[in-house]
């Protein structure tokens, strides 16, 4: 198994799903009520979470988004039927990818989807959420040449 410098295995994903019932991507980023939170891995997912928010209007009131986002701290992808701008670049700043779906998405076909990924290997935006847990470690190299290191 693969595991890197902290001993977790890299190629397991935190991912969370805007979603009413559990079962479908219906819910907009900054207005969603609840985000359901899985662990998934190439042999397996599970619930962590279920995290849920008092009903919000869409009315451009940026206050909300802090809350969401740091509820989701820890995730690498968001699923969302919509994002908006600000909350985008307030999701990457964390490390969090947002995924826009088409309303009533399946949140079992997804996690199917990112689990055969994960067997085969990802590619990318997925690899690239995936690399952007541990900032600075795929630039180092490229770091050491720019200084001169050589074998």
């Amino acid at each position: 198994m693969n595991q890197d410098a902290n001993g977790a295995n890299p190629l397991q994903i935190r991912v969370a799903f805007a979603s009413s019932d559990m079962k479908r991507i219906d819910q907009h980023f900054g207005a969603a009520e609840a985000f359901v939170v899985y662990h998934i891995d190439a042999q397996d997912h599970r619930i962590l979470e279920v995290i849920q928010f008092a009903r919000l209007e869409m009315d451009g009131n940026e206050d909300k988004l802090a809350a969401k986002i740091a509820a989701l701290a820890g995730c690498d992808l968001v699923y969302c039927e919509a994002v908006g701008a600000s909350a985008v670049s307030q999701l990457r700043a964390q490390g969090i990818q947002p995924i826009k779906v088409a309303p009533g998405s399946s949140v079992s076909r997804i996690i199917r989807d990112l689990r055969g990924e994960l067997q085969d290997g990802p590619t990318g935006w997925l690899a690239r959420a995936i690399a952007n847990r541990t900032p600075g470690c795929d630039r180092r190299f490229d770091l050491m040449e720019a200084e001169g290191w050589s074998e």
